[in-house]
């Protein structure tokens, strides 16, 4: 049901003693809720309090713990880091007992798509041409590698190849070969070169660093072939020389690869992102639980959704646990989570350093309040699977992959895990694209999305102000969802965004 359109602010649960600004509330306008007048300025997406809260009790929203109060809060008090911090939640970590998959259709009404079908490679939604690099060394190369086909005619008389997208990073050596950075590393790398969005691929490294190509090869039983190739540029004699094989090895690929076409293909072929950032007060209110809506109708329909970000559900793992559809998948889930702990602990921080300074901006105070309203991304469906970063995603269903909760690496590992369409719920306006798979930004609030339209794909502020329901947003972005699984362009897509998105999570000393 649509929320009420009348009152000033919005109270997502009766336990809650905070309410949300659907707008600006002005000193001494009346909030529409319970009598109370608000007593400052509250920003639009920020919290109003409903009642008197003393110095030292703990605050609800979503009726979930999300913080402490840290001085005497008057009903109607604009509540924000001023009175607000970090607490422990006390929640209770049980596993399995909500695992009901009600609602999983039997195969023949399943929904289904357009996409390119690698056989065992899985399925793709865009058909791209890769140049991965093993090191920071071969980077320059490698866009000039790809330079040539996208901007200098190379592609020309290929109509059905996306573009030629040059994988490049800042890592690569003086790493132990032992390390987890090593291991991410390389697992991020095979993953994309083994990406059903990509019809060929071509590997680049220099020849000396640490992170050697056989090496790579023989671990993840990567072969070469008409469609995998590899070189190094020391042993190919220099850049110029490299780039003019590079070159010709993909004009050897571009006949087969622009000969694939679109073939009708079950949801099974389908592995979706999801992803938040830029958020803010609406995040958890809107884009989010109605991105958790099109999860389930996809997880429903057979296919796969991903939530990620490990520090983004810290002070809500407990409404995971409960849908580990064994106790097993919920310890794993809290094992991430406790290394997490130590992780931040080693390196002099904690994780309620996020929110970021835009999320708070946005009226976000605490991470235990980002957290309740990321997890919504994820829907209700049981969880199948945690997977640590990069990992590919062998298991249908709802999934959680272990990132860190910085964009552009999160997303990262989940397109080497095998998610070939990125859903990106945004509050304050983020413009990220991940080559090679296409991303649908949704906006959470309509101010937002007017005033940054040409970088966003959905509107959902609809729910905030009650002309639109969590339950119709999340069909649209399910129906969205499939439409561009089957060719049809994001915003990003447009203006040819997401070369610069690939970051692999650097974990470890750089010596």
């Amino acid at each position: 049901m649509p929320l009420e359109e009348t009152a000033a602010a919005l109270l997502l649960n009766p336990a809650d003693d905070v309410a949300v600004a659907r707008r600006r509330i002005a000193k001494g306008e009346p909030t529409g809720l319970s009598g109370v007048t608000a007593n400052q300025l509250i920003p639009r997406g920020h919290k109003v309090a409903l009642r008197y809260i003393p110095a030292g009790k703990v605050l609800r929203k979503f009726g979930q713990v999300i913080g402490v109060a840290t001085q005497d809060i008057a009903a109607g008090d604009h509540v924000h880091m001023h009175n607000l911090a970090m607490s422990e939640t006390g929640a209770d970590h049980q596993f399995a007992v909500e695992t009901d998959e009600t609602g999983m259709l039997p195969p023949d009404l399943c929904r289904t798509f357009m996409g390119y079908d690698r056989g065992a490679g899985g399925v793709g939604t865009r058909n791209f041409i890769g140049i991965v690099t093993t090191v920071n060394c071969s980077a320059t190369v490698s866009r000039y590698i790809a330079d040539h086909f996208n901007r200098m005619g190379g592609l020309d008389g290929f109509n059905s190849v996306d573009g030629v997208v040059a994988l490049t990073h800042g890592l690569g050596c003086a790493i132990s070969n032992a390390s987890e950075g090593y291991r991410y590393l390389t697992r991020t790398i095979q993953g994309y070169a083994r990406h059903p969005n990509f019809g060929g691929i071509i590997m680049v490294g220099l020849g000396c660093e640490t992170n050697q190509i056989q090496p790579i090869l023989e671990h993840y039983k990567l072969e070469e072939g008409e469609r995998f190739r590899t070189m190094n540029i020391q042993a190919m004699g220099g850049t110029r020389k490299t780039i003019d094989a590079a070159c010709s090895m993909i004009r050897e690929m571009l006949p087969g690869v622009n000969a694939a076409r679109r073939t009708k293909q079950p949801l099974s072929g389908l592995k979706v992102a999801l992803e938040c950032g830029g958020s803010d007060g609406y995040s958890g209110i809107t884009a989010n639980p109605a991105l958790g809506v099109a999860s389930d109708l996809i997880v429903r329909n057979g296919g796969t959704s991903c939530l990620a970000e490990t520090p983004e559900i810290y002070g809500a793992e407990h409404l995971l646990t409960r849908r580990a559809v064994t106790p097993e998948v919920g310890r794993k889930l809290m094992d991430r989570i406790a290394w997490w702990r130590d992780y931040t602990a080693r390196n002099g921080a904690e994780l309620n350093n996020n929110p970021s300074f835009g999320n708070k901006q946005g009226g976000l105070t605490t991470i235990l309040e980002k957290s309740l309203g990321a997890v919504a991304k994820g829907g209700s469906m049981p969880l199948k699977a945690v997977y640590e970063y990069a990992e590919i995603i062998d298991e249908p269903g709802f999934v959680f992959m272990d990132t860190p909760g910085y964009d552009p690496v999160a997303v990262t590992g989940q397109v080497a895990g095998g998610c070939n369409v990125v859903c990106f719920t945004t509050g304050r306006g983020s413009v990220s694209g991940w080559k090679p798979a296409p991303t649908l930004k949704i906006a959470t609030n309509t101010e937002m999305y007017e005033h940054m339209r040409e970088d966003m794909d959905i509107d959902t502020g609809g729910i905030a102000t009650g002309t639109d329901s969590i339950e119709s947003a999340g069909t649209r972005i399910f129906e969205r969802i499939l439409a561009v699984a089957s060719g049809e362009k994001t915003v990003s897509e447009t203006f040819d965004y997401g070369d610069n998105e690939f970051v692999p999570w650097q974990v470890g000393a750089i010596t």
